[in-house]
């Protein structure tokens, strides 16, 4: 998938900045849609759907249980 998108959970990232969890978002939207930056008639469903996969993304890092121990 993305090379560029690493892996945020414990023990791989000791810390996870809402900075990386956006990064890892934004990486993905872009392959995902095949647009670097949208144009300006894309940019506000772009940015809706970075918003939305960072949400979904901290979600599931802050509910993932590994290996009997929680993570978040």
């Amino acid at each position: 998938m993305c090379r560029s998108i690493k892996t945020l959970r414990e023990p791989y990232a000791e810390s996870v900045t809402e900075a990386d969890v956006r990064a890892a978002a934004l990486q993905y939207v872009r392959k995902i849609s095949g647009f670097r930056a949208p144009a300006a008639h894309n940019a506000e469903a772009f940015e809706t759907a970075v918003d939305r996969v960072a949400a979904a993304t901290q979600e599931l890092l802050d509910t993932l249980v590994v290996r009997g121990g929680r993570t978040g």
